[in-house]
C-alpha cells in the first residue's frame, strides 16, 4: 500500500516533455550519466524504443529557470528519440502496460526497472558505452571473474557494516543514562588510522561496483558505506 502511494506521487510529478532529441552518449560522460534503453510493443501492436537518460550531476533544485524551461531534468524519458517526459529523482515514468522506476544513491543507480501492470519486473539495458554498460559487459566476458569481484565487494561492505555497527553500539553505551541500563559495551575491534581510511575508500568502490550491477540493499549499501 505504502509502495502504491509512493508510486503515485513520483507519477504526479513527472512533467511533460520538449520534444527535444535524445542527445549522444559522450566518452566523457562516463561518470556523470546514465542511459538505458527498452522495447516496448504499444495498444495498436507498434513497437518503440524507450530511453532514460540520467544526468548524475544536475542539482533538482538549484537549476536555473532557463535550464528549468529548457527540461535539463536529472532523469528524462525519450521514445524513439524524442523527449517525452522529464522528471526530478526518484522517477517514476508512465509507459505502455506500466512504468519505468528510477531511484538513485550516493554511489550510482539503484533502480531503473520496467513494472507491468501485472507486477513483473525486468531490469533495462544500458547504453554499451556507459558505466553500466561497460561493467554488464564486463559479466559477459568473464562469468567467473565478475562473480568473484561482486563476492568480494559483498563481504567488504558486510565487514564495514559489522564494523560500523561495533563502534556505534561502543558510543551508544557510553551515554550514561544508556549504560545505566544495559552497562557498557567495548568493541573488540578497533583500527589504527590507516585501516579506517583503507576501509572506507574500499567500501566506497565496493558500494559503486554494486550500484554498476544494480544492486542495492538499504541495509548494506548505505549504513556500511
Amino acid at each position: 500500500m505504502v509502495k502504491e502511494l509512493g508510486r503515485r506521487l513520483r507519477l504526479a510529478r513527472v512533467r511533460h516533455g520538449d520534444g527535444s532529441a535524445l542527445p549522444e552518449y559522450r566518452p566523457w560522460q562516463l561518470f556523470s550519466r546514465s542511459l538505458f534503453f527498452l522495447d516496448l510493443t504499444g495498444d495498436a501492436g507498434d513497437s518503440h524504443v524507450y530511453a532514460v537518460d540520467v544526468r548524475h550531476l544536475a542539482e533538482a533544485k538549484s537549476r536555473s529557470q532557463h535550464e528549468k524551461a529548457a527540461g535539463k531534468s536529472p532523469a528524462a524519458l525519450y521514445r524513439d528519440g524524442v523527449q517525452i517526459h522529464r522528471s526530478n529523482l526518484p522517477a517514476v515514468f508512465p509507459v505502455p502496460g506500466g512504468v519505468v522506476e528510477v531511484a538513485t544513491s550516493a554511489f550510482g543507480l539503484k533502480r531503473m526497472r520496467f513494472t507491468a501492470d501485472d507486477g513483473s519486473e525486468r531490469t533495462l539495458r544500458p547504453h554499451p558505452r556507459s558505466q553500466e554498460g561497460l561493467r554488464a559487459r564486463f559479466g559477459e566476458r568473464f562469468p567467473r571473474t565478475s562473480a568473484v569481484v561482486g563476492a568480494v565487494s559483498l563481504v567488504v561492505l558486510l565487514a564495514a557494516l559489522a564494523v560500523s555497527l561495533l563502534h556505534g553500539a561502543e558510543a551508544l553505551t557510553r551515554v550514561p543514562v544508556v549504560a545505566g541500563y544495559v552497562g557498557t559495551f567495548t568493541s573488540p575491534i578497533h583500527l589504527p588510522g590507516w585501516a579506517k581510511a583503507a576501509m572506507v575508500a574500499a567500501g566506497v568502490l565496493a558500494a559503486v561496483e554494486r550500484a554498476l550491477r544494480l544492486r542495492y540493499n538499504r541495509l548494506i549499501d548505505t549504513l556500511s558505506s
